[in-house]
């Protein structure tokens, strides 16, 4: 199916929407101002001025009112080689966050973006997350948290701190958390299946499947990775911004539960506030905020032990 996107002046714009008039129908989605279904085309106008036309003869429909757009190529700078105009298709996308932060959980999660959700999407203010201010990503999650079909896996220190004393390696958890979040988004679109599947790639194809090896369900039918994920599709971006904002919901319970605001990331600052819920509350504590295994833990230790001598 195409999918056709043009950008119209408002005058132009209402020119759209007089000529499929008598074929208009209701699509209560944010940002949509106008849609109608004409000739097997699917006609979605929106505030921002952008028209997109989907359907075997969107092409036709969409030259009538201004030059057609449909998405280019698309290659990763590292992974796989993408199909034609994948930005277009219907994808799951995976994207998680919190890995590299001492204090918090990872999170994980798994959007699926149908084709005809692409522009509503865009109007939420969907683009790279790396391009967003995580204020800015507080305000569009629960939005995006209504609209899509979606799953959210949020691995708590505890847990965490677990599974790694056993062996794990962030990616072995990183690779069963995107697991289960992509088998349960296919179990809630059932029967209907995505086009392909996106993994924001953090380990080379065998190399995660290496770390499913024992897990009793595993995704693999068109399962596609690459680098800058969020970048090539709508859905990592949206993954990305969800996982990003539970991580940031998680974060701010943490602080409540300790008392003192926790920083993110891994640097000098994270090892002071470390060091002070050390000498305030004890290891147990600082256990349940944090991942156990950073050099940040020994750092704050030796902080802390200073300041009990001085």
């Amino acid at each position: 199916m195409s999918n056709i996107v043009i950008q119209l002046t408002k005058e132009a714009q209402q020119k759209v929407h007089a000529h499929y008039t008598p074929y208009k129908v209701e699509r209560n989605a944010p940002g949509v101002v106008f849609a109608a279904k004409a000739n097997g085309v699917s006609i979605t106008s929106y505030r921002s001025g952008k028209v997109m036309f989907q359907g075997g003869r969107a092409v036709e429909e969409a030259q009538q009112f201004g030059t057609p757009n449909p998405s280019k190529n698309v290659t990763s700078s590292k992974g796989d080689t993408l199909p034609e105009d994948f930005a277009s298709k219907s994808v799951i996308g995976s994207d998680e966050t919190g890995t590299g932060d001492y204090f918090g959980p990872i999170t994980v999660a798994a959007v699926y973006v149908p084709a005809h959700q692409i522009e509503l999407v865009k109007e939420l203010g969907v683009k790279d997350s790396k391009m967003l201010t995580d204020d800015f990503m507080r305000k569009i999650a629960p939005d995006l948290i209504k609209t899509l079909t979606y799953s959210l896996l949020i691995l708590h220190n505890p847990k965490y701190n677990e599974v790694q004393a056993k062996g794990w390696s962030q990616g072995k958890i990183k690779a069963v958390l995107h697991n289960q979040a992509l088998k349960k988004v296919l179990e809630k679109i059932a029967p209907e299946k995505p086009e392909a599947i996106l993994i924001d790639q953090f380990a080379e194809r065998n190399t995660y499947y290496n770390h499913l090896k024992n897990e009793k369900e595993i995704v693999r039918e068109n399962v596609l990775f690459a680098t800058k994920a969020e970048q090539l599709h709508l859905s990592v971006a949206a993954a990305s911004i969800i996982a990003r904002y539970a991580f940031l919901r998680e974060m701010d319970r943490l602080s409540k539960e300790v008392g003192v605001t926790l920083p993110k990331g891994a640097s000098a600052k994270v090892d002071e506030v470390a060091a002070q819920i050390l000498l305030t509350q004890g290891e147990d504590a600082l256990y349940e905020v944090t991942k156990w295994h950073f050099a940040n833990t020994t750092k704050a230790s030796r902080i802390a032990s200073k300041k009990r001598l001085i």
